[in-house]
């Protein structure tokens, strides 16, 4: 199996519903948001996909949360702004676009800081 694998970041602010601790309170986070792609073969280029593409592709669904209090952004205005909730909807994003005959989603991979992070992708 080949994975590619691209790395993008934004910055926002969220708070967590339903959770007593200091989460509850606005903060904020770099996130580093990681998309892995794989493929059982890579194309006529020797490529699983064009690392240009991923990252453009990858930024257009990120760009609408950086800058941005989480918790005003649809689907977290009703849905926790977790790690875990946002690497689910990144999986969800590309799975459409990325999902053909040879190419899946492997993960998207959500760090909130340099040691905490949650990855969503199938079992």
């Amino acid at each position: 199996m080949y994975y590619a694998t691209v790395i993008k970041h934004f910055s926002a602010a969220h708070h967590l519903r339903d959770y007593e601790g200091k989460c509850e309170r606005v903060h904020g986070h770099n996130y580093r948001v990681e998309l892995q792609l794989k493929s059982p073969i890579v194309d006529r280029s020797g490529m699983v996909a064009d690392f240009t593409v991923l990252r453009q592709a990858l930024e257009k669904v990120l760009q609408r949360f950086d800058h941005q209090d989480l918790n005003e952004v649809r689907p977290f205005d009703k849905l926790n702004p977790t790690a875990e909730n946002i690497a689910k909807l990144v999986w969800e994003e590309m799975n459409i676009k990325f999902n053909t005959r040879r190419i899946k989603v492997s993960k998207v991979t959500v760090w909130e800081t340099e040691s905490s992070f949650a990855t969503y992708g199938p079992s």
